[in-house]
């Protein structure tokens, strides 16, 4: 329980909140409600938010021009799920989660590949879910529990709110040292409940300024044990989703904020510390154009991509040439394939299956993996190289 205000946080502001001294002696942090009763969004906001909707604009339509748009999903979510998982320390790259998928690794992948594998889960699962149930304590606990069951930090009670007091600080860090202490446990029921008020409330402010907003306060409840900035990152992407600002769920922010991660916990801190709201949503907002214009020129590469591998096969595979799109239509949302499922998914023999497969690895489009006479297992590596290099 609070004892009393923290007198000795000279210089803070208590526009984003308060620190409030605990019965054990360090201070934790109590936020405001949003919005910011004082939010100004002229000037530099309103510069980064036209840019952040151009960039958003651009990258709508750049997803548009692919055909099965849905088919394309599945690797920026892979993308993403690595990228947000390697900004809190994971070291499984794309390589090494799509090697997992393929059985390349056998039949355990790796512990870091694992925590990636959830976030997948979790991502494909909440986007999913949000058909049947808006965006809300529930849903954030439903999520999480898929998220930290069977990883590090699944002792922090998957899919249930903390009841301790956690902190953030460098490794060793104790509550009294900390650089930051989220609210006490029995204030975060009401806290997530005041933040999901602000979610579904009518309000004048711009979309991207809702999400901005909503994503720093998720982070400064850390109404989680362990996994909330994974989680923080995720309700980006969701409410993108819920607010239908893109038809398919492509823009992921976490590859801008992994490049600049120190100066995204600086600005999330000087959020608590001095209320410094507009800072944060300029760099939020151009988080968010940057993430948009690299995913749209990700989409254009995916469609030349397209375009050279099916002229190479209308031109070099003769009769087997429908069979073989077919199969590289499949290869955008599973970069990988085996001759049985190739069998399966094409309703030829054997025999007929591996030429196929075979002339697709002379013409560069796939390339064996495994290094096996049997079942050998064949990568879209071309397709994969487009999210790498990003």
């Amino acid at each position: 329980m609070s004892i009393s205000e923290n007198s000795g946080a000279r210089g803070r502001s208590r526009r984003a909140g308060r620190y409030v001294r605990q019965t054990r002696g360090y201070s934790a942090f109590i936020p405001e409600t949003l919005p910011p009763s004082d939010l100004d969004l002229k000037g530099p906001v309103t510069t980064s938010l036209s840019r952040a909707d151009l960039a958003l604009g651009r990258l709508d339509g750049a997803v548009e021009t692919l055909p099965h748009p849905e088919l394309f999903t599945a690797m920026y979510v892979r993308r993403e799920a690595v990228l947000s998982s390697q900004i809190e320390g994971t070291q499984a790259s794309l390589d090494d989660l799509v090697a997992a998928e393929a059985r390349l690794r056998g039949d355990k992948p790796l512990g870091d590949v694992n925590e990636v594998i959830n976030y997948t889960a979790a991502l494909n699962f909440g986007i999913a879910r949000l058909a049947q149930l808006p965006l809300s304590a529930r849903l954030l606990r439903e999520i999480h529990e898929i998220l930290m069951t069977g990883v590090r930090g699944e002792h922090a009670t998957p899919g249930a709110f903390r009841t301790t007091q956690n902190w953030i600080g460098a490794a060793g860090a104790t509550l009294s040292d900390a650089v930051f202490v989220p609210p006490p446990p029995e204030t975060v029921p009401d806290q997530i409940g005041a933040l999901e008020n602000f979610l579904h409330e009518p309000t004048e402010l711009p979309l991207l300024v809702q999400v901005g907003l909503a994503h720093a306060q998720f982070e400064t409840i850390h109404p989680f044990v362990d996994g909330n900035g994974r989680l923080g990152r995720l309700l980006i992407t969701f409410l993108l989703c819920e607010r239908s600002i893109l038809s398919k769920p492509v823009l992921y922010v976490s590859l801008t904020l992994k490049k600049r991660r120190q100066e995204y916990y600086q600005r999330l801190q000087a959020v608590r510390d001095h209320g410094a709201w507009e800072e944060w949503l300029v760099f939020f907002l151009d988080c968010v154009a940057e993430a948009a214009l690299d995913a749209a020129r990700l989409a254009k590469s995916i469609l030349t991509l397209r375009e050279a591998h099916r002229d190479a096969i209308v031109n070099e595979m003769g009769a087997r040439a429908g069979k073989a799109i077919r199969l590289l239509e499949r290869l955008y949302r599973d970069p990988y394939i085996e001759v049985n499922e190739a069998v399966r998914m094409l309703g030829v023999s054997y025999a007929n299956a591996n030429t196929i497969v075979w002339d697709m690895e002379r013409l560069g489009i796939l390339k064996e993996a495994t290094g096996q006479q049997r079942n050998r297992i064949f990568v879209y590596e071309n397709y994969i190289a487009l999210f790498r290099e990003l």
